[in-house]
């Protein structure tokens, strides 16, 4: 199968083509993203290869499907860059990769939120310059506190089973669909707006749906318990950004760390150092000592990206051969947010 791979990286390459050794693709490469006006380098290739933000809305659909796209593969487990229905009357396959690595995500949330509670890269940045003072960095045990976690999937479940029983937190959880092997450790499933009101550390591992865009927003971080911790390694916009900044100048919020952002599509997986940002919000949010962002790295470990490449080339042959491949997603099977 002939392959357009966009938005590529040289890790991209480095572990498709040795996944490919298996499967012989013709892949292809463009740095660019996808959308409607890069479409276009896709006219004659059988399929197209996608990451986070590019943007398959139908305009962009509709122009792969004249050029003889296909199938669309993400990837990625998130779908929500993609227009499902218009791609089922295109009759473009899309298929995902549900689960590369959820330990990889798992521990780095973990990473993210002790980074974040005791200080840990301003304290690095301080030795770095022989400042060895310890104003300014005083933490908060994790142990004994309560962390809500949205979203109980496998990378969910990891986190609320470590925070659990590794940092012996009491654990809440929301989810259309309950884990019992969690609530047999004693994590307690609550509604949503209880455990937003009613945890310490909320950390947010739920798709981006309609339901669950700014899922944390002004009213919830008003409600919130005062200096409550949120991390969030799912997708950007679960947060509203303009109003989680005005928590955190009013001391409501007392750490935040995030591997996504709502706008990252103009600034993720780029090198901008010798660019002026445009985005007055995002660099606002970053003068707040107490946030800790990273540039949606969360998946990036060898082991998540060689099941990634692994999981997108085998379902594009499944799509090859005829067959249906059980990583294909459509409309009627998007999971309904927690």
């Amino acid at each position: 199968m002939r392959i357009a791979v966009f938005a590529t990286k040289a890790y991209d390459r480095r572990f498709l083509d040795l996944a490919n050794a298996e499967f012989g693709h013709d892949l292809n490469w463009f740095e660019a993203r996808l959308d409607d006006t890069t479409a276009p380098l896709a006219d004659g290739f059988d399929a197209v290869c996608v990451f986070v933000n590019d943007r398959l809305d139908a305009p962009a659909l509709t122009r792969l499907a004249q050029g003889g796209v296909r199938a669309v593969a993400l990837r990625c487990a998130g779908y929500n860059n993609v227009d499902l229905r218009a791609a089922e009357a295109l009759g473009l396959a899309v298929i995902r990769v549900p689960a590369y690595s959820p330990e990889a995500v798992a521990e780095f949330t973990l990473g993210l939120l002790l980074a974040m509670n005791r200080n840990i890269p301003r304290a690095s940045a301080r030795v770095r310059e022989n400042n060895f003072a310890l104003d300014g960095l005083i933490g908060r045990n994790l142990s004994g506190r309560t962390a809500g976690v949205v979203g109980t999937g496998r990378i969910g479940a990891l986190v609320a089973r470590a925070l659990k029983l590794g940092f012996g937190c009491e654990v809440l959880a929301h989810d259309v669909v309950e884990d019992p092997a969690l609530t047999q450790i004693g994590v307690r499933y609550v509604d949503r707006d209880t455990l937003l009101r009613q945890s310490d550390i909320i950390s947010l591992h739920c798709p981006l749906t309609p339901d669950t865009r700014h899922l944390i927003d002004g009213p919830t971080l008003e409600a919130a318990r005062p200096r409550v911790m949120i991390v969030n390694t799912s997708r950007g916009a679960l947060i509203d950004t303009q109003a989680l900044i005005d928590a955190l100048k009013s001391h409501r919020v007392g750490g935040v760390a995030l591997d996504v952002y709502e706008q990252e599509g103009d600034l993720f997986f780029e090198d901008l150092s010798n660019e002026i940002i445009q985005d007055d919000v995002f660099q606002r949010l970053l003068t707040f000592p107490n946030v800790l962002v990273t540039g949606h790295q969360a998946f990036l470990t060898e082991e998540a990206l060689t099941a990634i490449a692994v999981t997108t080339l085998s379902g594009l042959a499944e799509i090859e051969a005829g067959r249906v491949p059980a990583n294909r997603v459509t409309a009627d099977q998007i999971r309904p947010a927690p």
